[in-house]
C-alpha cells in the first residue's frame, strides 16, 4: 500500500518517511544523521527512471551520489563535503542514514543525549586524559627530536580516523561505543588549547632557550604547521587502516549486539568509573593531584561541554563547524586565564594550584580537540577548510595574546612564582 502524496522538496535529509498499516505517512526525524543537504527522495528518481527505462541512471544520479556520501566515505574516497552542517554527525552516534551500505534498524539507533551515550562518555574522557598525560610524560625527555604534544595529536587522530571509518560496524553492534571512542576518548586525548598555548609560548621563548627572535618565530611556525600536517596525515592513515580492516577482517565476523542487561551494566560501570575520580583526588597522595587526579575530575565536564556545542551549533552554519570552533576558542581562552591565575604573585594554596592545573589538563584539554578538527578540515571543501583553519589559528593566538600576553611581559606567568610543582 503506497503512502499519500507528499511535497518531497520539503523533506529534510535526516527525516525518513514510513508508512504504517493504516496507510498514514509519518516522519521519523533522525537527529544523528550523517547525510548532506536536503535532497529529493529515491522514489522521485525511481519513478522518473522507470518512465525512461534507466535504472542505472538512478544509481548514478549526482544528487543520489551526494545523498549517500558520509564523512567516512569522504575520507576513504578522498572527496569533500560542501556543507559544514553535514559534518555534525562526526560526534554523534550512528544514525538511520549514517551508512551508505544500509540503514540501521530502529532498535540500534541511539539519541545523541541518550543516557547510554552520556554514560560511556564519562570513562572515555578519563581514559583520554590519562593517555594524553601518559604520552606527554613518556616522550617528554631531554634531547627529544619532536615536541611531546605532536605525539598526542598523532595518536588521537589515528584512532579518530579508525573510528570514523568503522562507524557503521560499531552502529550495528552498539552505537554509543562510536561516540565514546571518537568524541570521548579521541576528543579528550587530543587538545587544541594545549597546541595553541604551546605555539604561543614558542613565540615568547618561555623556556628561555638560547636563540634569537627569528628562531622563536621558526619554533612557533614549526609547532603550528607540523601539528596540523601530522594530524591530517594521521586521520587519513587511520581511515586507510580501518578500511583494510573492514574489507579483510570485519565482514566474516558477526558479533551479536549486547543484551539489555549488558548495556545497562556497562553504562552503570561507566558512571562508577567517573565517580571514582572524586575519592581518588582526596585519597591518593597530594603529589598526584596536579599530575592527574585533578584533571580527571574535570574531564567529563569538558567533554560534555564540547559535545553539546557540537550537537547544537555545528549544524547552524554551512561555512564552518561553529560548535567545534566555539569549543576550541572557549577552551583556549580559559587555558590562558588559568595560566594567568597560576602565575599571580598573591599566594595560592597547594590545592588551588592543583585545581588550576586540573582545569587546564582536564576541562580545557577535553573541551578542545584536534581530532574532530582534523576530520572536519579533511572533509570540507578546499576554500572552506582553509578558511576554517586560518580563522581558528589566528583567533586562538589573538585570544592568548590579549589574555596571557600582558602577564608574560610583566614576568608573572613566565617566572611562575606561585604555583610551582615539584615531581
Amino acid at each position: 500500500m503506497s503512502c499519500p502524496q507528499t511535497n518531497q522538496d520539503t523533506i529534510m535529509s535526516d527525516v525518513e518517511l514510513t508508512c504504517d498499516n493504516n496507510n498514514n505517512a509519518s516522519g521519523s526525524a533522525d537527529s544523528a544523521s550523517d547525510t548532506l543537504n536536503p535532497l529529493p527522495t529515491l522514489s522521485r528518481y525511481a519513478s522518473h527512471n522507470a518512465h525512461h527505462g534507466m535504472h542505472r541512471g538512478m544509481q548514478d544520479h549526482p544528487a543520489l551520489r551526494q545523498r549517500r556520501l558520509s564523512v567516512s566515505s569522504a575520507l576513504s574516497h578522498h572527496t569533500s563535503i560542501s556543507s559544514a552542517a553535514s559534518l555534525a554527525s562526526i560526534d554523534r552516534p550512528p544514525s538511520r542514514t549514517s551508512s551508505p551500505e544500509g540503514k540501521l534498524p530502529a532498535s540500534k539507533i541511539y539519541h545523541p543525549l541518550s543516557p547510554h551515550v552520556l554514560a560511556l562518555l564519562m570513562p572515555a574522557s578519563i581514559f583520554g586524559v590519562l593517555a594524553r598525560l601518559g604520552i606527554q610524560a613518556l616522550v617528554g625527555y631531554d634531547g627529544r627530536s619532536i615536541f611531546p604534544l605532536a605525539w598526542v595529536q598523532v595518536v588521537g587522530c589515528v584512532i579518530m580516523g579508525v573510528g570514523v571509518e568503522i562507524k557503521d560496524p560499531l552502529g550495528q553492534f552498539y552505537g554509543p561505543l562510536y561516540t565514546a571512542l571518537t568524541t570521548g576518548f579521541c576528543g579528550s586525548l587530543t587538545t587544541f588549547s594545549g597546541w595553541q598555548l604551546d605555539v604561543f609560548q614558542s613565540w615568547l621563548n618561555v623556556d628561555q632557550g638560547r636563540r634569537d627572535w627569528l628562531r622563536d618565530v621558526i619554533d612557533g611556525l614549526t609547532k603550528s604547521l607540523f601539528t596540523l600536517a601530522l594530524s591530517l596525515a594521521a586521520v587519513m592513515f587511520g581511515s586507510h587502516c580501518a578500511s583494510i580492516l573492514r574489507r579483510r577482517i570485519l565482514p566474516p565476523i558477526r558479533v551479536a549486539p549486547p543484551r539489555r542487561i549488558v548495556r545497562y551494566s556497562v553504562s552503570i560501570l561507566g558512571v562508577l568509573i567517573y565517580a571514582a575520580a572524586y575519592p581518588a583526588y582526596f585519597r591518593l597522595p597530594a603529589k598526584f593531584r596536579h599530575q592527574a587526579t585533578a584533571a580527571l575530575l574535570f574531564s567529563f565536564p569538558g567533554t560534555l561541554t564540547r559535545y553539546l556545542l557540537s550537537i547544537y551549533l555545528n549544524p547552524a552554519l554551512s561555512l564552518f563547524p561553529l560548535g567545534t570552533f566555539a569549543a576550541n576558542m572557549f577552551g583556549t581562552a580559559m587555558i590562558g586565564v588559568f595560566q594567568v591565575l597560576q602565575g599571580l604573585r598573591n599566594p595560592l594554596s597547594p590545592n588551588a594550584c592543583a585545581v588550576m592545573q586540573g582545569l587546564e589538563d582536564g576541562y580545557c584539554g577535553c573541551l578542545t580537540t584536534v581530532s574532530t578538527f582534523a576530520v572536519e578540515v579533511m572533509t570540507l571543501e578546499e576554500e572552506k577548510n582553509w578558511f576554517y583553519v586560518v580563522l581558528s589559528w589566528v583567533t586562538a593566538q589573538l585570544l592568548l595574546l590579549v589574555i596571557l600576553g600582558p602577564s608574560y611581559w610583566a614576568a608573572d606567568v613566565s617566572e611562575r612564582t606561585t604555583c610551582i610543582f615539584v615531581s
